[in-house]
Order: structure tokens, then C-alpha cells, then sequence
């Protein structure tokens, strides 16, 4: 497997480029953690996907200075936590991150879920917005919003996210929400993106294509993703994983077999039923 195989980039409605598979690195934390994003920088991913309550910025930061490479290669995304949805909150919390990190700015700032019941993602979306004016961060965007959220944010800032991060598989493949971003030019990032790997890797028709491709069933659901428009985040800690998950540009998957695999979705497929409409995150 080609370490050099180059990831594509897509381009954001804000005219920012961003790539088209990313590199998770939630519980990567510490000196292990470093060690496993150093790795995935040195195999060719560009862009490390962190956040405020992952807890890992810093190791985030240094493994970019390990790397040696220079900083307009990279695309850094963190995000907001819930309980600094207040304005003020916020806008400490985004230099707060930066400070950890010892970055400059950020490629992608999120608000990580809208917290619907606290009713403060406005203000914490205003302040992303001041943030981006600032230099702060250079594409702005959200993660587990609802239709019904991003309507607010179009309505009361005329702004709207670049991406919207959310839970995306083959259980939950999330059709009408991307229909709604396709429509309103914003780009859908999964997390999660493997689903509960271990369910998800026994089921039969997923086996069946791969062994159709000679593929692993990871590169089978990963490609459906991409093939989607999906930008997929997967964290992988050996060297092999982070390959194999990458050598998904050099093949396809077949109309017929695309529609196999959306048929895989189910109506209650949320992993951990975190709904958006009524979770509170942290």
C-alpha cells in the first residue's frame, strides 16, 4: 500500500479547501497519542480532527511540531464544548484551544451538539463567527445540528456552517440530513464513521462486496462514504489500518453495490441513541 497514494481535496462554500478523509483523534491523548498522529502525518493524512473535551489539543499541537511540516499543509479542526455555549465562554474557550494547541489559528472550529434544551447555540455560532473575523479560525462549522437547528442559525446570524459533523454509517446512513446540507452547500463530515466496528464488520452484505473487491470491509464502508460526498474521520492507531484506510482512492464501488449498502440504514441506528433533538453534551 502506497503511503504516498495523495488524499483529494474538496472545496468549502467559503472557498476553503479541505481534505476528503480525515484522521479522528479522539482518546488519543499523551505521549501514546502523539506517537499515533505522528504516524498518520508521516503516512500522508493532513488533517487531525480534535476537540475541547477530547482533552488531547496539546498533544494534537505537538505531534504537528514533530512532524515538521509546515502549518498551511495541515488542516486542524477543534470544537466547542457544550457548557461553553455562553458568548463570553466561547470566545475565551476558541483562544483557550489555540493556546493549547500552540497554534495560531484553526482550519475548522465546530460547535460540537447544539444542546437544543440550554438554547445557547446562537450564541456560541456568533461567537465562532467574531472568532473567524478575528483570524482565529478560518472555516466555521457544527457538529449533531438538525435541520431544524441550522434554520435558526441561517434565521438569526444569516450564516451557515461550511460542515456539519455527524453520526454516519451503514445502520445510520443519515439521507434526509444530507439531502438538507446538499441543498444548502454545506458538506458532511462523519464521525464515527465505522459505526460499532464489530457489528457492523459481520454483517453479510458488506462481506460480501468485500470479498467482491478483495477489500477489507473498513475500505468498503469507507469508499460508500466518500462515494456519497461524506467526509469520513476514521482513528486508526497501526500503521496498517492507517494505509489500508487511506488506499480507498484507488477503487470503486458499483451503483448497484452503493444501493446495497444504503439499504443497511435502520431508523433507530444511532449508536449510543444520542439524539440532537434532546442530548446535552458536557
Amino acid at each position: 500500500m502506497n503511503q504516498f497514494v495523495q488524499i483529494p481535496n474538496l472545496k468549502l462554500h467559503d472557498g476553503q479547501h479541505i481534505p476528503a478523509l480525515g484522521f479522528g483523534t479522539y482518546s488519543l491523548n499523551g505521549h501514546a497519542g502523539v506517537e499515533v498522529m505522528q504516524r498518520a502525518l508521516g503516512h500522508g493524512y493532513r488533517m487531525l480532527d480534535s476537540a475541547f473535551n477530547y482533552e488531547n489539543e496539546g498533544a494534537v499541537g505537538q505531534a504537528i511540531r514533530l512532524s515538521k511540516l509546515e502549518r498551511d499543509e495541515l488542516f486542524i479542526t477543534s470544537k466547542l464544548p457544550g457548557r461553553h455555549h455562553h458568548y463570553e465562554k466561547a470566545v475565551v474557550t476558541i483562544e483557550e484551544s489555540l493556546y493549547r494547541a500552540q497554534l495560531n489559528y484553526f482550519d475548522l472550529y465546530l460547535i460540537h451538539w447544539p444542546n437544543p434544551k440550554q438554547g445557547l447555540y446562537v450564541e456560541a455560532w456568533q461567537a465562532l463567527i467574531d472568532a473567524q473575523k478575528k483570524g482565529q479560525i478560518k472555516s466555521i462549522g457544527v457538529s449533531n445540528f438538525l435541520p431544524e437547528h441550522l434554520e435558526v442559525l441561517k434565521k438569526e446570524t444569516g450564516v451557515m456552517p461550511v460542515i456539519n459533523q455527524i453520526e454516519l454509517h451503514p445502520y445510520f446512513n443519515q439521507a434526509e440530513q444530507r439531502a438538507y446540507h446538499q441543498q444548502h452547500g454545506i458538506l458532511t463530515m462523519a464521525w464515527s464513521p465505522l459505526g460499532r466496528a464489530r457489528d457492523v464488520f459481520q454483517e453479510p452484505v458488506l462481506q460480501q462486496i468485500a470479498e467482491q473487491l478483495g477489500k477489507s470491509v473498513a475500505q468498503i464502508i469507507l469508499k460508500w462514504q466518500i462515494q456519497l460526498g461524506v467526509i469520513p474521520i476514521p482513528k486508526a492507531t497501526s500503521g496498517q489500518n492507517q494505509l489500508a484506510n487511506k488506499a480507498i482512492f484507488q477503487f470503486e464501488l458499483s451503483d448497484e453495490q452503493m444501493q446495497q449498502i444504503n439499504a443497511l440504514t435502520r431508523s433507530n441506528g444511532r449508536l449510543k441513541n444520542q439524539d440532537p433533538a434532546v442530548y446535552e453534551e458536557f
